[in-house]
């Protein structure tokens, strides 16, 4: 029962450490993920003007700006310009909200650009137009709004070197509860066989006999404040009886099983320790050693 316990309390403190580590996760988008997530529009956009060689630039960020470079002119189509970026982004979940412009390297004019809303900011996507002639251009890629309204609140603009996201101004209190509750019980349960074991160890060796309390290990007999101490063979001998108590035991068996074939006892020793234990055990008196004449002894213990 108590295995069985330990288990599942471990499985609940890995189930709430790994649900607080997915829930840490998730509120987090940091900066190489943004820009792998536009790298990959850049190389899109470069298949689809039949360019598999060039090389996208690293990309640069500027605040909530991200600037795509490339390696080589290109030319492109503006309606299959915004499905690339707009499929990327919904896979990526980058943004909610973003602007678009593509301008000319030397010039810094914009040959086009759009803007991407959600349901409360429409989208502005003009006219596609003819498709652009090859030319050396840079897109400006600015997140307007991240996929979470609650997050984006949160974007750290000042650290966007390091995380996109800063941590949630509001902690999940009651996964620290859960994470402190569940420490606490995993420390208590340790605590508990950590040092209760030694007591456990020492009541599995406490019999309980009538008023007394029979120690075995240590060969003694405990009554109140009374420590009375047996010998080894008395220890023994009481053990036997106890086992079959209010039964009676052959006298034989009782010496072959105490003494067994030492011969270290005399006709009448069997007697004398069952006299030493009558009178060991004479403060109750519901407690009684009784010789079964011609057989053997039994102990007689009254409710």
């Amino acid at each position: 029962m108590v295995k069985r316990y330990f288990h599942n309390l471990v499985l609940v403190f890995v189930c709430v450490v790994a649900l607080g580590s997915n829930t840490v996760a998730q509120s987090y988008n940091t900066k190489a993920h943004i820009e792998l997530s536009l790298r990959m529009i850049g190389h899109k956009i470069l298949l689809h003007s039949k360019d598999s060689t060039s090389l996208v630039l690293p990309v640069e960020q500027d605040a909530n700006q991200y600037k795509i470079q490339f390696g080589s002119n290109f030319q492109f189509e503006p309606e299959q310009l915004v499905a690339t970026i707009d499929n990327v982004v919904n896979e990526t979940e980058i943004a909610e909200r973003y602007l678009v412009e593509v301008k000319d390297c030397y010039t810094g004019q914009v040959v086009y650009s759009y803007e991407k809303g959600n349901s409360v900011h429409k989208s502005i996507v003009p006219c596609t137009g003819r498709i652009q002639p090859k030319a050396c251009y840079t897109i400006f890629f600015t997140i307007l709004e991240l996929v979470s309204p609650v997050i984006a609140s949160n974007y750290d603009y000042a650290n966007s070197s390091q995380v996109v996201l800063s941590t949630p101004k509001q902690p999940n209190y009651l996964m620290i509860a859960l994470l402190i509750l569940s420490l606490v019980l995993l420390s208590g349960l340790f605590a508990f066989f950590r040092f209760r074991k030694p007591e456990m160890e020492i009541q599995s060796n406490i019999i309980l006999l009538g008023e007394y309390q029979f120690d075995k290990r240590n060969m003694e007999l405990l009554h109140e404040n009374d420590k009375t101490e047996l010998t080894g063979k008395e220890a023994e001998l009481l053990y036997l009886l106890y086992n079959k108590v209010n039964s009676t035991i052959d006298r034989t068996i009782i010496l072959k099983e105490v003494w067994g074939d030492d011969g270290d006892y005399v006709g009448r020793t069997l007697d004398v320790y069952i006299s030493k234990l009558r009178k060991k055990l004479e403060a109750d008196a519901n407690l009684k050693i009784v010789n079964i004449r011609g057989i053997g002894y039994k102990l007689v213990m009254n409710a």
